[in-house]
């Protein structure tokens, strides 16, 4: 079973802590849901976090799928607590950022974007409280646009979605030229590589989407790479290993469980070695 450590980010009041109860529940791992106003969630245990409603100490959770094993980081969403969430950036494999339907995307959105592009963590959106009243998901999904045009609408996709997503890679758009159609190991090497973000839409509150967030964490994430988890083996520091080797997981197509594996792992230490990176 993959072992992984995935991180729930946003700004304050967008529904975070609400998606990481939803998402432990839908897994099982908990057997009723909490909420931050009833001031009985599973993960603001702190006194002062109940009191005040929100989240200031990063907690974690394990939950398992058939295919993964995965540590779930709830970090504080308040500006005021940064660094207690920039602190968790460091040992992520994978991110999720929620975003407040009913709020959009807000400035410190966009200041957590920029954290998980240059720590280059590969990262999922998840678009909550959409029952409530909010501009729609055209509108959201132009101001997600905004932050990177990789973002595409997974809940509702349209007749030409693969065609969209092909275009953001020369190698896979050859490919879906030639067969007419995108392999799972096209669509996660995009994710890996910071070329392609899927956008859920739901309510957390409501379990809307997140079943479908979940199984998408559960069928791609256990084909994908982890170089993270390389660096450390390396003892290398991630940025380097992912700068060097980004163009190689692309151009070979990485499986990670495949032949390709130990080819990727030779190539970065030889770059340790003799190249001195």
């Amino acid at each position: 079973m993959k072992r992984l450590v995935i991180g729930i980010l946003a700004h304050v009041d967008a529904g975070k802590t609400t998606l990481s109860e939803a998402l432990l529940y839908a897994a099982g791992t908990i057997q009723k849901l909490g909420r931050v106003d009833h001031r009985d969630s599973f993960l603001d245990t702190h006194d002062l976090e109940r009191a005040r409603g929100i989240t200031i100490f990063s907690k974690q959770a394990i939950f398992e799928t058939p295919e993964l094993s995965v540590t779930l980081l709830d970090t504080p969403g308040h500006v005021d607590f940064s660094a207690e969430m920039e602190r968790t950036l460091q040992v992520l494999d994978y991110a999720i950022l929620v975003i407040s339907g009913t709020d959009g995307v807000q400035a410190h959105t966009e200041t957590l974007w920029r954290l998980l592009r240059r720590n280059q963590i590969p990262t999922f959106l998840f678009v909550t409280k959409m029952d409530l009243p909010n501009p729609g998901q055209d509108t959201l999904m132009d101001q997600l646009r905004r932050l990177d045009e990789g973002c595409v609408n997974f809940s509702h996709r349209g007749t030409d979605w693969e065609e969209s997503i092909a275009l953001r890679e020369e190698a896979i758009l050859d490919r879906y030229l030639e067969s007419g159609a995108l392999s799972p190991r096209d669509l996660s090497g995009l994710i890996r590589i910071g070329r392609l973000f899927l956008v859920y839409f739901g309510s957390a509150l409501k379990l809307a989407g997140v079943r479908e967030l979940l199984d998408t964490l559960d069928s791609w994430l256990r084909c994908m790479g982890n170089q993270r988890r390389m660096a450390r083996e390396l003892h290398l520091h991630y940025n380097t290993v992912s700068y060097r080797l980004q163009q190689l997981w692309m151009l070979l197509a990485v499986d990670p469980a495949g032949p390709m594996k130990r080819l990727a792992l030779e190539t970065a230490l030889y770059l340790y070695r003799y190249r001195r990176v």
